[in-house]
């Protein structure tokens, strides 16, 4: 008889307003599945309807770039409309569970490009793992796919 290894389980939780976040999202958890031996949940915290619960699985956030309007600089660093993925990293002590942080954004906003996960990291106390632009491209798949389990390997070993 046979046993079967039970999978690493990794959770991704991550906020989508316009459909980018949530479509890159997508094709990195079948990357994910694909390529590694791992359980990947997501949790997209728009659903949630700001319901918050303990998470007890290592998760990597996943934040789009939403902020006030200005430069990113002396002003517009305020978020706005990603807020909910904050409180849901904060409730319950669920930033105990976050091993990093990746930003997306639009590079034409020069400073402000992936601000509001600079500050999460800085907020929280945890790495931000890397960024990548509007939809994401399969080289922005591929690179963090390896940078999130590298990290959540470190995570989970420590």
């Amino acid at each position: 008889m046979s046993q079967e290894k039970k999978l690493a389980s990794l959770s991704i939780v991550y906020i989508s307003l316009s459909g980018n976040t949530q479509s890159f999202v997508k094709r990195l958890t079948e990357h994910l599945l694909n390529h590694y031996t791992l359980d990947i949940e997501t949790i997209n915290i728009k659903e949630l309807n700001h319901e918050t619960f303990p998470i007890t699985t290592p998760f990597v956030a996943i934040l789009p770039t939403y902020l006030e309007g200005g430069n990113g600089i002396d002003s517009g660093d305020v978020e706005i409309l990603t807020n909910p993925l904050g409180d849901f990293i904060a409730a319950h002590d669920n930033y105990k569970y976050c091993f990093g942080i990746i930003g997306s954004g639009n590079r034409n906003f020069n400073e402000q490009y992936c601000l509001t996960a600079k500050q999460y990291a800085k907020r929280f106390g945890f790495p931000m793992l890397g960024d990548f632009e509007l939809r994401g491209t399969s080289a922005d798949i591929e690179r963090l796919a390896e940078i999130i389990v590298n990290n959540f390997h470190i995570f989970t070993a420590g």
